[in-house]
């Protein structure tokens, strides 16, 4: 068993990270992505510039990886996009980790050797059988610990507001995005229509902000509040003490202000009906209706995909999808982001021995994620995989005195230095693999 790597699904900045620490550890890590690159995730918001600094988005044993090679530390009170992000530092992080990743990769299935989640005997004492699927097929690895830090960029929550597509939804499918809208590449999709934009997150608020540049091109945004007000969705402004959040929050308060956007609060989507002008009409749990809608911009967080888990015992809480010991630390009715006490092997640990969930996967449906979080989680586990639980139990990630938010949103000039935070809810995360996977 102890000659066989750690398979770490991911090569996100979770997933990197981890290979990083494992490696500091003197264990083999193998990274599987399903993607053809570092930050495969990250590649699809390029374009949304992070609420964290540099200084929050580079993992330690990375940093140390990466010296030798002739990699320059960016500056750390700058504000990456996603594309410098992965350019800067996943990338080279990739390469650098050289042959301990593979691309094109992707897991389909994680079981024991010769056992199915129903058998106890020797259960314990079988490596993990790692299922895969390549270019040249279907093949097997086996592994004597798994890592999981997919992330849950690829299966954003719905636009339905009972966690269930809305009826019409999957059919509206060419007209529905779930994505922060590029409009360098995207701006003919958008410009001139009715948008719906649906959400309270941050991302909503990029997105508000970015269509509402469009008002000269004749551009009509409604905003869908499943909540009953605006309230705090707006975040601390200039009292925000992460300061590009606050400027978010503020340029889109001006936009509504300035009525270029409808606010619609209230609304639980319940089906999406195209008319027989080619339009959609989205309608509510209680009949309310918004008419002549030409596109739709669901950013209502995400959620972990489990299916290929199949056979792994799994203690998740019922509510979050994230293991039962963590959870209450995570859960977003009670926490920020800064509120957040940093944890790692223990509270992330399953009853399948050796099998840890990492980074934003392990909030399960908390959007509270942040980039460090990750990164002391995989600290924390690549320390027990080796043996040493007197550091694996360490708490070794120091925050601002009043905490760190971090999420993603778009913020085209310098920020101020950050401080602490976090006086608004945080948003759906975008940069912890992420997808945006992320700092986020």
């Amino acid at each position: 068993m102890d000659e066989l790597p750690v398979v770490v699904v991911g090569a996100g900045p979770v997933g990197l990270a981890a290979a990083a620490q494992l490696l500091e550890r003197g264990l083999e890590p193998l990274v599987l992505e399903q993607g053809e690159q570092a930050g495969a995730a990250v590649a699809e918001w390029n374009h949304v510039r992070l609420f964290s600094p540099w200084s929050e988005l580079v993992d330690p044993a990375a940093a140390r990886l990466l010296e030798p090679t002739g990699w320059v530390r960016p500056d750390g009170s700058a504000y990456p996009t996603g594309r410098e992000w992965a350019e800067t530092y996943l990338r080279p992080l990739a390469a650098a980790l050289g042959e301990h990743v593979r691309f094109g990769t992707e897991v389909v299935g994680v079981a024991r050797r010769g056992r199915d989640r129903i058998v106890d005997s020797g259960r314990d004492d079988e490596p993990f059988s790692v299922h895969l699927h390549t270019a040249d097929g279907e093949e097997r690895v086996l592994a004597r610990a798994v890592v999981d830090a997919s992330g849950t960029w690829t299966t954003p929550n719905p636009l339905g507001g009972e966690g269930l597509p809305a009826i019409g939804e999957r059919a509206a499918v060419d007209r529905v995005s779930y994505r922060v809208p590029d409009l360098a590449a995207e701006r003919a999709r958008y410009a001139g229509k009715h948008v719906v934009i649906a959400g309270s997150g941050h991302s909503a608020l990029t997105a508000l902000v970015a269509l509402a540049g469009l008002g000269d091109a004749g551009t009509r945004i409604s905003w869908v509040l499943r909540r009953g007000g605006i309230g705090d969705t707006f975040g601390g402004g200039e009292a925000d003490q992460l300061p590009a959040r606050g400027a978010l929050g503020l340029r889109a308060k001006e936009a509504v202000d300035a009525g270029l956007v409808t606010v619609v609060t209230g609304f639980r989507t319940e089906a999406i009906e195209r008319t027989e002008d080619g339009q959609l009409a989205l309608v509510s749990a209680v009949g309310a209706r918004i008419e002549a809608v030409d596109e739709v911009i669901a950013l209502t967080g995400f959620r972990p995909e489990l299916g290929w888990l199949s056979e792994i015992r799994l203690e998740l809480d019922p509510t979050l999808q994230a293991p039962v010991a963590l959870a209450p630390l995570v859960d977003p009715n009670v926490h920020s982001c800064g509120t957040v006490y940093p944890h790692g092997a223990k509270e992330l640990s399953h009853p399948e021995r050796n099998f840890y969930l990492a980074g934003m996967k392990s909030y399960g449906r908390a959007p509270t994620f942040l980039a460090q979080t990750g990164y002391e989680q995989v600290r924390s586990i690549a320390a027990a995989l080796a043996g040493d639980h007197e550091a694996a139990a360490r708490v070794e990630l120091i925050m601002a005195e009043t905490g760190v938010c971090g999420g993603a949103g778009l913020f085209d000039e310098a920020a101020p230095s950050a401080g602490g935070c976090c006086g608004a809810p945080e948003p759906e995360m975008l940069t912890l693999s992420a997808p945006p996977a992320a700092s986020h």
